[in-house]
């Protein structure tokens, strides 16, 4: 949408997010917010952002790293709009921090009204020219809807989900547990030419067998013992959207018939019932079982299958996905950081090796819980080896990467060629890797760009 707006709120305050919604309502906004400055550059290298908000929780940190993260920010993002809004004890604090570019300011508490008023001056005063340098070049997409990764296994994933959108036919996708086999089927739909429509999901292994043709189908009322009244089913609600059926494997002929009159007419009858009922849905479906060796025991029709199996997606186990653990960690701390009311900064490099030196047998799903434990018995602002579970205590790694260099390099190849391979070590995390390299993030980016490093 051309008026859609991309505004990254700096708060340690939940609340202002929608009250910043709200007040660009009129623009469709989309407001993501970060409890302090030190992923500013991070985010603006994953994407551009027409505004960022500061509150005076965000100069929480030593006055030189604020200043020099909006320095890198603002020279080079020059169309975003810099708003502030302070207390009125840290107005001169702030001041001596913002070094760079034109701001807005208003003073705390700010009523509704001025908050829209400020919001969309910076809206209007905000230059058409002035790409956003720190967005990295040809950079790998990182999320699709829920979906988050930039392996290459994942990108063949985004490649296919896109695929898939662009038809109607029916989908199966394949995957052990725990690798996003849901989020995959709801971007599928959110893709989709009926995303404006109905997404249901059904999990067919989590509900007792004789329920489940009831809750796909409805029934007519006296259809059953405890059926007093007729019920509408998933498929009739989701008339024009996209059903999704995990567990797939698990549904007993009696359904699997239905399913294929489904499939192959839209039609279907309600428990009990007579009449034929009309449903255009599509039809997503998933599995962590081997379909064609419960076709080859009888206990899957083949006919259904293979109206299933028109286009398939196999979600990559996590062990497989190269690169994706740290950017699913740093995913997994914001989300929970709000969730807990916690304001945890990161996680230690020796944390994120053992993380990454584990096999993950329960994927996504196991590593989400292992974070959300780590943040919710985190004091600190750093997340430590001590904050995970038992079974990683027997791992030990020092983190360290080590390197050789030739005989004859000039201290300008060495330079250049460390922060090449730091920035491998760490997946291209700019902070960590500054940190790593004892140096500041502006002084990274003064080197980055004297080699010519993308």
């Amino acid at each position: 949408m051309p008026n859609a707006i991309n505004v990254i709120c700096i708060s340690t305050e939940v609340s202002l997010v929608p009250r910043l919604q709200t007040a660009l309502e009129r623009r469709e906004a989309r407001v993501l917010r970060e409890a302090h400055l030190d992923r500013l550059v991070e985010r603006f290298e994953e994407d551009t952002y027409d505004i960022v908000v500061l509150t005076s929780s965000a100069f929480s940190g030593t006055e030189i790293e604020g200043a020099e993260i909006l320095e890198i920010v603002l020279t080079q993002s020059p169309s975003t709009q810099l708003v502030c809004l302070l207390d009125p004890g840290n107005i001169r604090t702030a001041r001596r921090q913002l070094r760079t570019g034109t701001y807005e300011y208003a003073r705390m508490p700010v009523s509704d009204e001025e908050l829209r008023l400020l919001m969309e001056s910076a809206v209007e005063r905000r230059p058409r020219l002035g790409e956003n340098k720190l967005l990295k070049a040809g950079r790998k997409t990182r999320t699709l809807g829920e979906i988050i990764g930039r392996s290459p296994a994942m990108q063949e994933v985004y490649r296919q989900v896109r695929q898939a959108a662009a038809t109607d036919i029916p989908v199966l996708i394949l995957g052990a547990t725990g690798t996003g086999k849901d989020l995959v089927a709801e971007a599928i739909h959110r893709q989709s030419e009926r995303r404006d429509h109905s997404y249901m999901a059904v999990n067919m292994g989590a509900m007792p067998s004789e329920l489940v043709a009831s809750e796909l189908f409805g029934h007519e009322k006296g259809a059953f013992t405890g059926a007093v009244e007729r019920r509408v089913g998933c498929f009739e609600m989701a008339d024009g959207g996209t059903v999704f059926l995990d567990e797939i494997g698990t549904v007993d002929e009696r359904v699997q018939v239905s399913l294929l009159r489904l499939i192959e007419q839209k039609k279907f009858h309600r428990l009990g019932g007579r009449r034929l009922v009309s449903s255009d849905v599509r039809l997503v479906a998933a599995t962590n079982a081997d379909l064609l060796e419960l076709v080859r025991d009888g206990s899957f029709r083949e006919d259904l299958f293979y109206r299933l199996d028109v286009f398939r997606i196999t979600m990559p186990p996590l062990e497989e996905r190269q690169g994706d653990i740290a950017l699913l960690i740093d995913e997994f701390v914001r989300r929970y950081n709000q969730t807990f009311e916690k304001d945890i900064r990161g996680i230690a490099p020796e944390c994120v090796s053992l993380l990454e030196a584990y096999s993950w047998p329960g994927n996504v799903r196991e590593l989400k819980n292992v974070v959300q434990r780590a943040v919710l018995v985190c004091e600190g602002e750093v997340i430590m080896p001590e904050h995970l579970p038992p079974r990683f205590g027997t791992a030990r790694t020092s983190g360290t990467v080590a390197a050789a260099f030739g005989v004859g390099m000039t201290l300008n190849e060495v330079e250049r060629e460390m922060i090449l391979r730091t920035l491998a070590a760490t997946n291209n995390n700019r902070k960590r890797t500054a940190e790593m390299l004892g140096i500041s993030r502006r002084a990274l980016y003064n080197r980055l760009r004297k080699h010519h490093i993308d």
